[in-house]
């Protein structure tokens, strides 16, 4: 049986061929764009079977080509840019390429597990999968928001399953690709390493400097729920895929500092140490920013509870602590 995983040198398509490759399996098809061929290097530990580009895969998998039966289609390959300003591309990328492999999956009875995104919510403060919660601010979540709505038109006659997954905040290995649309924790490493310091927007929103807050999940978490859905294929939906929590950026810059003070040896500090000493430093809040950004998000993950995940999820502190180390042996 051959699985199809889209996205596969993305941060969390490479670990879930990372992780597929630690069950036994190895007969892997991974879809992606090396357009950005410094991506290839999340795939060089793991093992795959055939590597078919983005543009190719529609018409491969449709005509047959790949051969056996597919197991499933775990599909993380999307635009991920929240400051595209390209609507029609990003429309075609992850709207009507997703709708055409959602059409391809139902009519072989391939299980889709695919990746949404909690930009569907906007600046909304409930976030639960309902629709009326959603309301996206930029082009990105809407492309994402009006797949899910395709989703939800099809998924009670589906014969096979459908499994979306907003995702919120997702940090860990294999994501240093995506630049400046790395999270927080590995732009926080950087700043430390080569200042010695760590920048954090001042506040805005109300919010007070670095106390915008957001729920903060590990890639390694991302990758268990992923793995659950693909053991019950009999369970469908749309699903929060966060941690339940609401940290600020000042936890994660805090946890980040600490955590590498560690290893040189050097004892934890408070963030307000940090601030007396420099370590921390406040930047303006940009103004391209202003109106498209979420100050607070914190999952509903009900829904994911009720599917049968019951596994905790790490919280800042603890994931941050298990990313650095990665972080230093790459360089």
């Amino acid at each position: 049986m051959t699985t199809i995983v889209t996205g596969a040198a993305g941060l969390i398509g490479s670990n879930i061929v990372k992780a597929l490759n630690l069950r036994g399996i190895r007969d892997i098809v991974a879809v992606d764009n090396l357009t950005k061929a410094d991506k290839f290097k999340n795939l060089v530990d793991c093992e795959i079977a055939e590597y078919v580009d983005k543009k190719d895969f529609l018409e491969v998998v449709e005509s047959g080509e790949l051969g056996g039966e597919v197991d499933a289609v775990f599909h993380q390959g999307a635009c991920s840019d929240t400051m595209e300003t390209d609507g029609r591309y990003m429309m075609e990328n992850n709207y009507r390429y997703s709708l055409s492999l959602l059409e391809w999956c139902l009519e072989e009875g391939v299980p889709l597990i695919y990746a949404s995104s909690a930009s569907v919510y906007g600046d909304g403060k409930v976030f639960r999968e309902d629709r009326s919660c959603e309301a996206p601010l930029n082009v990105y979540g809407y492309s994402k928001f009006l797949f899910d709505q395709a989703v939800r038109e099809r998924i009670d006659t589906a014969g096979s399953q459908i499994a979306g997954f907003r995702y919120f905040n997702v940090y860990g290995p294999r994501e240093s690709h995506k630049g400046r649309m790395a999270s927080v924790a590995f732009h926080f490493f950087n700043q430390y390493k080569a200042t010695g310091k760590v920048r954090i927007f001042e506040g805005t929103d109300r919010y007070a400097n670095g106390d915008q807050r957001r729920d903060f999940i590990s890639v390694e978490d991302v990758v268990k729920v992923n793995l659950f859905f693909l053991d019950n294929s009999h369970v469908s939906g749309i699903f929060n895929v966060g941690t339940g929590r609401s940290q600020p950026f000042n936890d994660v810059a805090v946890a980040t500092v600490n955590t590498l003070r560690k290893a040189e040896g050097k004892p934890a500090l408070s963030l307000e140490q940090m601030m007396s000493g420099g370590i921390v430093e406040y930047v303006a809040f940009p103004e391209a920013l202003k109106g498209k950004y979420q100050s607070f998000t914190q999952a509903d993950i009900s829904l994911l509870r009720e599917a049968g995940y019951s596994d905790e999820f790490l919280t800042v502190e603890d994931g941050v602590a298990r990313y650095m180390p990665w972080l230093v042996d790459q360089k």
